[in-house]
């Protein structure tokens, strides 16, 4: 991987190390403000949707200002939203520490992918993609170990920690990553790259995965309170989290098998989703740690294909000097989820409870993964060959 690669890399495991508060945002503000299950996931809700603008934002500057000052932006922003969030004397307050935390979340996204699609050739964008998922798993393997430490005491350590990570990243991103040379306004990539909606092969792949956003969110943010249902604490979920970024960080020499490289994109997500039912569905019959970890890994292998494929198809799919935006786009698909998640995960628990919650989102993957045979589209490269040719090897 090229030098900036690779320091980006290192930068947003640091950040990762921390980045263990958002699964307990809605954990915090039932314990910590004595609000109700439903008013918990309305909060994760609300910051769910504050996300979108801050994704399609992150495009925009990442084009106007450029990448590195946007990432640094970005990364700031959260840190002063999460000390808002553990400074909370209320409920008001750690309702507007959760919207602000919201609108930061997002800027550093869109930029950090586009600085790593941008770096490499095409044909090792998966892989590369893959190794900044592998990386952020790395970190987050330390996220959930010390998640389980810290949220056995007060959840609000968490937050705090989370905000010196951020810090800790901004540092080495504008110490580290070349000075940023946005393209002037006016040029030719600036008029290609504000039309990603006008692309049909793009809304595909944003609708499919906003589905498997929302499945990742709901457990991302629902799984904590789901362990509680069940008689387990709330930081075990921790543990679950670092047994999956475990796996993600082990299984990378999967990407690289020669039959994994060889399969073509759709076919890639439809395996990947059937991972993830039986990751779900193992969620939805454990009710013992041992078990849950077994199912966290296995979700995670699908999760390992999905994030290498998906990035690298978006990315593809951009004309040139558009990834930024057509990555901003895409990414809107976590906003919507987060915003979804919080509220259908509560209700599901609530009136339904933990079995049905899970057995939903195995479901879903079933039919994302019938779908993406059918609606995703295959990268460009691919789509101008010959048929008899489209099995050579898409990832390096």
């Amino acid at each position: 991987m090229p030098r900036t690669v690779r320091l980006l890399l290192l930068a947003r495991v640091v950040n990762r190390l921390g980045a263990f508060s958002l699964p307990f945002l809605t954990a915090l503000i039932r314990a910590g403000h004595g609000a109700s299950l439903t008013t918990a996931g309305l909060v994760g809700a609300a910051f769910g949707l504050a996300t979108i603008p801050s994704r399609l934002a992150g495009g925009w500057l990442a084009d106007r200002i450029g990448r590195r000052t946007t990432v640094v932006l970005g990364l700031c922003g959260c840190a002063v939203a999460q000390l808002a969030i553990a400074a909370s004397t209320s409920l008001t307050w750690a309702v507007i520490g959760a919207v602000l935390l919201g609108l930061a979340f997002e800027l550093y996204e869109p930029p950090s992918q586009a600085i790593i699609g941008e770096s490499v050739p095409e044909r090792q964008r998966v892989r590369a993609f893959s190794l900044f998922s592998a990386a952020l798993a790395a970190g987050g393997m330390g996220a959930g170990l010390l998640a389980a430490l810290l949220g056995r005491g007060d959840l609000r350590r968490l937050f705090v920690a989370d905000a010196a990570t951020c810090l800790a990243c901004a540092l080495l991103i504008r110490l580290a990553l070349p000075h940023d040379r946005p393209a002037p306004r006016g040029t030719i990539q600036h008029d290609i790259a504000v039309r990603p909606l006008r692309d049909p092969a793009l809304l595909s792949v944003l609708a499919t995965g906003t589905a498997y956003a929302l499945i990742n969110q709901q457990t991302v943010m629902t799984l904590p309170l789901a362990l509680t249902r069940r008689g387990l604490p709330a930081a075990d979920a921790g543990l679950l989290f670092t047994a999956a970024a475990a796996t993600t960080v082990l299984a990378q020499p999967l990407v690289r098998l020669s039959w994994v490289s060889r399969l073509t994109t759709p076919v890639a997500l439809a395996l990947a989703h059937l991972l993830l039912a039986a990751g779900l569905t193992g969620y939805a019959l454990a009710h013992t740690l041992p078990a849950l970890l077994v199912s966290a890994a296995v979700g995670s292998l699908g999760d390992l294909l999905v994030m290498g494929r998906a990035y690298a198809l978006v990315t593809d799919l951009a004309p040139p000097g558009g990834s930024g935006r057509y990555l901003a786009v895409f990414g809107t698909s976590w906003g919507v989820a987060a915003t979804l998640a919080p509220v259908l995960g509560t209700q599901l628990l609530a009136h339904a409870g933990t079995t049905t919650l899970w057995s939903t989102m195995a479901a879903l993957c079933l039919l994302l993964a019938a779908l993406h045979l059918r609606v995703t589209p295959e990268t460009p490269r691919l789509r101008n060959l010959p048929k008899t040719l489209r099995r050579i090897p898409d990832a390096a």
